[in-house]
């Protein structure tokens, strides 16, 4: 039985009225097991990467047969992805050369590298749980990881090599089951936030100018100034809701301010929009018997939590039941990442079937999406095992 369907199964027998996404990520703080037919009733994963400006998005090449070893000392091209690899699938194969719970990234010429300075993410059954993240700066030329050898977070330039180590250690066991690091355009911030929160918080860290800073856990960082002074959060469970923190600057003597809305219901959000303001919500309407219900497209006010507009979205393809929205193209396009994959109810589920230690690698559908109008239109493909191992440049977002 997969740790998902446990989960499912669990809620089903608690009451109807459940936070799934809430109680699915408990069950994984537990154990990592992967039931792809039936995440989607667990939740609609939206997840968000909040750019400014274009980005460009290339069809990924055979991963397999495009490794070259570790990651160059210097001398690296610009990233279109990376994605996390397990070694024991339950069906298909690993990739050629696989290490386990480890890090590849792609560049937009399609060479393929592992990432050996960044510490592995590691499942239960092996040597432990934990979430080693990785981000990459919205133009692709730098990354930001949990340094192995540095204990702490480090921020490397892909071009010319240099390395840049946070000035205060951070201990693996802050890691948590599920994390998630934002990196700025220019790498001077990086924002660390992961579930379950534990006593210690999540960070925000100036590498420039050596300054650590607290932030609440279990808040996803999907907005940064460039200043580093305002930071915009999300949280989808226990209750959607969404946060500005401001005057995060050391030298502010007013302190900081906060503004925060309470939806009224469920929603998994973009990152912050260009415009500063406003963000790109599917509602989640997944229950254990009835998944992949999502609702429809929506901009929202971030600092209000008023729908400012609302739209079906039309052009994907018609077996598609997971979307995961990412990163803003321009003013009125978001990307949208998503899976065709079977849907069960929990009760369809048979309890003797093997549990799915690591998902196949799949093929995922990347399509720009009009928030005014709701039009998509296909851009690319990638392979991956899932939406929490793949990472595309930009923050990331409430997944």
């Amino acid at each position: 039985m997969t740790w998902l369907r446990d989960v499912l199964v669990d809620l089903a027998n608690d009451s109807p009225q459940v936070d799934l996404a809430e109680r699915t990520i408990a069950t994984h703080d537990r154990r990592r097991r992967t039931a792809v037919s039936l995440l989607a009733a667990a939740m609609v994963v939206v997840t968000a990467l909040g750019v400014t400006a274009a980005i460009r998005l290339l069809p990924s090449e055979p991963q397999e047969a495009a490794s070259t070893g570790d990651l160059p000392a210097r001398g690296v091209g610009p990233l279109s992805h990376a994605y996390k690899t397990f070694c024991e699938p339950d069906s298909g194969k690993a990739p050629s050369g696989c290490r386990d719970g480890g890090w590849r990234v792609v560049t937009r010429s399609g060479k393929t590298y592992h990432v050996p300075e960044a510490l592995p993410s590691l499942a239960p059954g092996r040597t432990g749980l934990r979430d080693s993240p990785l981000a990459i700066s919205r133009d692709g030329r730098k990354i930001a990881y949990y340094s192995a050898k540095e204990g702490t977070f480090q921020v490397r330039d892909l071009a010319s090599g240099q390395k840049t180590t946070a000035p205060s250690k951070v201990p693996k066991d802050w890691l948590g089951s599920v994390s998630r690091l934002m990196l700025s355009d220019d790498g001077r911030f990086v924002a660390f936030s992961k579930v379950p929160e534990f006593k210690d918080p999540a960070l925000l860290i100036d590498m420039r100018d050596r300054v650590v800073r607290q932030l609440p856990n279990r808040w996803v960082p999907i907005g940064l100034s460039q200043d580093g002074a305002t930071i915009t959060l999300a949280q989808y469970s226990p209750r959607s809701r969404l946060r500005t923190i401001s005057n995060l600057r050391p030298s502010s003597s007013g302190g900081n301010t906060t503004s925060s809305v309470i939806l009224p219901g469920h929603y998994f959000f973009s990152p912050l929009a260009p415009d500063g303001k406003s963000v790109a919500v599917i509602e989640n309407r997944s229950t254990a018997e009835k998944p992949c219900r999502q609702g429809n497209l929506a901009l929202m006010d971030s600092f209000t939590g008023e729908k400012r507009k609302t739209t079906v979205i039309s052009g994907l393809s018609p077996d598609v039941s997971q979307i995961s929205l990412r990163t803003w193209l321009s003013a009125d396009e978001v990307t949208a990442l998503t899976m065709s994959v079977r849907c069960r109810p929990a009760s369809e589920v048979p309890d003797d079937e093997p549990a799915v230690i690591d998902p196949p690698y799949r093929t995922m559908t990347v399509y720009a999406v009009n928030v005014r109008t709701g039009k998509a239109r296909k851009l690319t493909t990638y392979r991956a095992q899932g939406f929490f191992e793949i990472v595309l440049p930009g923050p990331p977002g409430a997944m």
